[in-house]
């Protein structure tokens, strides 16, 4: 039986401490929200975009710079709370059975790791039904684009959403410094131990240590431009046409945006049509794949 000092339990705590920071990192080098989503720090409760509706280009400099205004309405993402939390009785750790729980703590790190991604795709699922900085729902048909630059005159409707009766697919545009989405961190994943019976009540009155984790963070939208979901079977032909939709897509004053994109999202139903489509180097017995290698894949393993 072991004897409960503060320097076990110190010990103890270090090595749970270890167990999960190491799962973590592995499974956060794994995800793949840093591949669609910008990761933005954070220092407030919220940060607000007003510029999302700007995508800035050179001119030729004739007289006095022009001035363009950030967007008077702001995006704001607000950071949530989220945390998970174990027990651990204080007997088992008593006779000896510490070493059973490291996994548990390795397993709460690998749901931390987890976090962003599982937060990413649900927010792609929801941009069907969720407003992006132009008031309109994120994949819509009618995003407004005005004819001056200044964002004046009365507007033309784009589309980044193309209806259908089957699984989503998103193709997106991620080589610029601002992907589609946002990733926003208030805080790192922080592991918290409550083990002392002189500061813990739960410890005190139910023999139980306590093991959380405690992160601040959210996830919203970046341009819509960048984005397209796809309702439609994932066939040549209709990412072609998604493809030619998006690298049409103006700025207000009709300059062309130079979207090119290049990542595929699928969820499991669509993963081998995607592999035919894109990492096939020939088709039809042997004719080149005029696809091949035009986008990425990642398989979001979260989605429906």
């Amino acid at each position: 039986m072991a004897i409960l000092t503060a320097g076990l339990l110190t010990a103890m705590n270090t090595a749970y401490k270890k167990s999960f920071q190491d799962a973590y990192t592995a499974m956060k080098a794994e995800g793949f929200f840093d591949k669609v989503a910008t990761l933005v720090p954070s220092s407030t409760s919220s940060n607000t975009f007003g510029w999302l509706g700007d995508f800035p280009a050179l001119k030729e400099w004739v007289g006095d710079r022009v001035l363009k205004d950030m967007q008077a309405e702001g995006y704001t993402i607000t950071n949530k709370l989220y945390e998970s939390t174990v027990g651990v009785p204080r007997t088992s750790i008593e006779d000896d059975a510490y070493g059973i729980y490291g996994p548990l703590m390795a397993t709460m790190g690998t749901e931390a790791g987890q976090h962003p991604d599982r937060m990413i795709s649900a927010l792609m699922a929801a941009g069907l039904a969720s407003a992006c900085y132009d008031g309109q729902y994120f994949f819509d048909t009618d995003h407004p684009v005005f004819p001056e630059v200044d964002g004046t005159g009365v507007a033309a409707t784009a589309s980044n959403f193309t209806a259908g009766a089957s699984p989503a697919w998103y193709l997106l545009d991620t080589k610029k410094p601002l992907k589609p989405f946002i990733f926003q961190e208030r805080t790192k994943p922080e592991f918290q131990a409550k083990t002392d019976p002189n500061t813990s009540d739960n410890v005190f009155t139910k023999d139980r240590y306590e093991y959380g984790i405690r992160y601040r963070c959210n996830a919203g939208f970046g341009f819509w431009q960048m984005a397209h979901c796809s309702q439609q079977d994932l066939t040549a032909a209709n990412f072609e046409a998604a493809r030619l939709a998006m690298r049409k897509l103006t700025a207000d004053g009709g300059r062309p945006l130079g979207i090119v994109p290049d990542t595929i999202v699928v969820n499991a139903d669509n993963e081998a049509a995607a592999d035919k489509i894109f990492n096939a180097r020939t088709i039809n017995g042997g004719e080149d794949n005029p696809n091949f290698g035009k986008a990425k894949v990642i398989v979001d393993p979260w989605a429906a």
